[in-house]
């Protein structure tokens, strides 16, 4: 079984790991994004009307009124486009490192009906914890998606073009911070851990006859004794 698969970030880890093939990584990809789409185009028909008050029916990305961040992401005005870079593949790297270590066999894993909601937990920190300088997105499909759904859905083309064509910053970011937050647990962890196909208490080799007549004899002996238990 394949899992879910949410975030194109954590596919392309699981594809550079093995653990999925690389002929399914563009497919699981575009679902992502099409799933995030459908996702926010029924969050568009729940608070159409809140949206509307609240923005005077003006579908906006600038200014005190813009609804445009309630779908996709934008970068806070204060920090520079390679801030925001930097920003994105932190924050993937760190939820791989905690994705990974979840199943890892070697180092008692979580049990597997705790995975799910640990990973939300997990996503939950990472968004409480990072979301202030470009709304910590650390997934291209939950960006791309929204972003395409508030294309076609009144916002227009400055969704794309906003913030000196800033979109593409969740895009490519996470993947970055993926597969660096993916070679950081195989060198840190993953490699650190024992080898599973060798037996963890090794037999002690026996002595050979000769050194244990002499080691006996040694015992004998009261003096020698004493300096070997010294």
């Amino acid at each position: 079984s394949a899992g879910a698969h949410l975030n194109p970030a954590v596919s392309l880890s699981f594809c550079v790991l093995r653990k999925v093939s690389w002929t399914r990584l563009l497919p699981y990809s575009l679902s992502q994004v099409m799933g995030a789409y459908v996702a926010s185009c029924l969050v568009f028909l729940v608070y159409y009307d809140a949206i509307m008050e609240f923005s005077e029916g003006v579908l906006t990305v600038y200014g005190p009124n813009e609804t445009a961040s309630i779908f996709a992401t934008y970068p806070s005005e204060y920090i520079s486009l390679g801030r925001s870079f930097l920003d994105q593949v932190v924050g993937t790297a760190m939820l791989l490192l905690c994705i990974l270590g979840l199943g890892e066999e070697r180092n008692t894993p979580a049990p597997p009906g705790l995975i799910p909601p640990i990973v939300a937990t997990i996503v939950l920190g990472i968004a409480m914890s990072m979301s202030a300088n470009c709304g910590g997105a650390i997934n291209p499909a939950r960006d791309l998606g929204p972003r395409l759904f508030t294309l076609t859905a009144g916002w227009g083309g400055e969704v794309f073009t906003c913030y000196n064509y800033w979109f593409w910053v969740p895009l490519v970011a996470p993947m970055i911070g993926a597969v660096l937050g993916t070679l950081t647990y195989k060198v840190f962890i993953e490699w650190q851990l024992p080898d599973p196909d060798l037996p963890s208490d090794l037999p002690i080799p026996p002595i050979p006859t000769k050194d244990c007549k002499e080691l006996q004899a040694a015992m004998g002996n009261g003096v020698e004794l004493k300096t070997a238990r010294f």
